[in-house]
């Protein structure tokens, strides 16, 4: 899933792993891939759904940035209806998201995450010598928006500010966020004399989420051995509230 983290939990004793291993998908989907909730609005609604062949159960929690988090240390301003329920194939369960209207800043978005984790049946006796279980927690990005911001999101995008600056060995693109909104980014490319030049793969799901007011990233570009000449451009692909793609070029002052 976009813009999300998943970790498969080992939560059964197994034997056999070696010679046996069965299908371990996770079979709850979330609709959507992020949430954004605007700070006026009683509630949100997530929508999931069992698309595995077996009862889920499911507990849901939110919290702030903490990975380790669990539901009784969430610091997250929000309420979560239910926070745990059971999930019949190809059924849909609605979770309601309630900002409790505890103070956060009000000149940006703040970040929270949904926590989802699905936990499958335990195995009957007659299979549990060779069969694994996981549990599958999903991550999702929450934004809390704030009432009069500014200008609208769609307008952010123009206000990036990119440099191309050195970087270790090489050169980096380095893009500083001034907006009041997070903005994902899920490609980066510097564009010289017809050539295309990539960032560098980073597997942290934070790297391309610029946080808003002045946070500044760097994206090294591995195959750039030298500063270019004259005009250049930067394409890169912001993720929209929907979960789109969205493409854009701008000139890069050299």
């Amino acid at each position: 899933m976009k813009s999300m983290a998943r970790f498969a939990l080992t939560c059964g004793a197994f034997v056999l792993f070696v010679l046996r291993t069965p299908p371990c998908d996770a079979g709850i989907i979330i609709h959507g891939t992020r949430v954004v909730y605007y700070a006026e609005q009683q509630e949100v609604i997530v929508r999931l759904e069992n698309k595995g062949s077996r009862p889920t159960l499911v507990q849901a929690w939110l919290d702030a940035g903490d990975r380790q988090s669990t539901p009784a240390k969430s610091q997250a301003p929000f309420t979560l209806t239910p926070p745990i329920f059971r999930i019949e194939p190809e059924q849909q369960q609605a979770l309601r998201l309630r900002y409790s209207g505890a103070p956060v800043p009000s000149d940006r978005e703040s970040l929270f995450w949904l926590n989802v984790l699905e936990i499958p049946p335990s195995p009957t006796e007659a299979t549990q010598k060779n069969q694994i279980q996981l549990s599958f927690r999903t991550r999702l990005r929450v934004f809390l928006r704030p009432q009069d911001l500014p200008y609208p999101i769609d307008n952010a995008v123009s206000k990036l500010q990119w440099k191309l600056v050195p970087h270790g060995t090489g050169h980096a693109l380095q893009v500083t966020n001034p907006t009041p909104y997070h903005l994902s980014l899920a490609a980066v490319d510097l564009l010289s004399k017809g050539r295309r030049f990539k960032k560098a793969v980073n597997k942290d799901v934070n790297d391309s989420l610029l946080l808003p007011a002045g946070d500044i990233k760097w994206f090294a570009l591995p195959e750039l051995q030298a500063r270019p000449a004259g005009r250049a451009r930067v394409e890169f692909t912001v993720v929209s509230d929907f979960g789109a793609r969205v493409h854009h070029s701008v000139p890069l002052i050299l």
